[in-house]
């Protein structure tokens, strides 16, 4: 496994991640030397083959930016008729992810640490993926700052290009600006229709757990929204 480079600063291509260093547990590190061979997905430019990769054909689940892996453990144990194949930067989110999978003996997830928006250009065929979802992504709060959201209309492009016909996008945000901000752009794509007709939001599905970060916001009176649209 390589450890992504630091974001170069004056590339302008939009990115998935800004890069979140952190040491590993050696709990991290274990589960990283012993569950990377079989559930890591290695640097590279060829097509992924989800046959090869997971022994079995079931329909794909791309989840971007999964922090600690908790959400997206919980997921796959759920719903062990997807496939889940999951992108994040931080590594010892990924060295916890592979801690959960091994612990609960999960094989329908497979782990990248790198920049998704690579991957789906180079590694991931169009027209493949049965849902993309994305959690409580960065809001970049500060105006100047938007221009590095990633939910902006040519990764959105990326996206539905990735999708098979009726496949979903499946976003979540506790920033109210950013969840406007996020429908306008899924909106504005001719290919993308809301899962709900009448207003972009919908509540939060059975199968998207609620996370501690919820918990703790919605004690605190915080919102959250949730927004799913389905390629036509």
């Amino acid at each position: 496994m390589t450890t992504p480079a630091p974001e170069n600063t004056h590339h302008r291509t939009i990115r998935s991640f800004v890069l979140r260093t952190g040491r590993l547990t050696k709990g991290q590190e274990q589960a990283i030397e012993t569950g990377w061979s079989t559930l890591g997905i290695d640097e590279g430019t060829s097509t992924l083959d989800y046959q090869a990769l997971f022994q079995r054909t079931a329909p794909v689940v791309f989840e971007i930016g999964f922090g600690n892996g908790e959400t997206l453990a919980q997921m796959a144990k759920a719903m062990p008729e997807y496939n889940f194949i999951g992108v994040e930067v931080h590594t010892p989110g990924v060295g916890h992810l592979l801690h959960l999978l091994q612990r609960d003996q999960l094989n329908n997830v497979r782990v990248i640490n790198t920049d998704a928006v690579e991957i789906l250009k180079q590694r991931i065929a169009p027209q493949s993926l049965e849902r993309v979802q994305i959690f409580f992504p960065d809001p970049w709060h500060k105006k100047r700052h938007h221009k590095r959201r990633i939910i902006q209309t040519e990764f959105v492009e990326l996206l539905v290009s990735r999708l098979t016909t009726n496949g979903l996008i499946h976003l979540a945000t506790d920033w109210e600006p950013y969840a406007q901000h996020m429908a306008e752009v899924l909106d504005a794509n001719p290919q993308l229709k809301r899962l709900q007709a009448d207003s972009p939001f919908v509540e939060r599905p059975a199968h998207r757990p609620l996370t501690k970060f919820e918990q703790r916001g919605q004690r605190l009176g915080h919102g959250v929204w949730d927004l799913i649209y389905q390629r036509v």
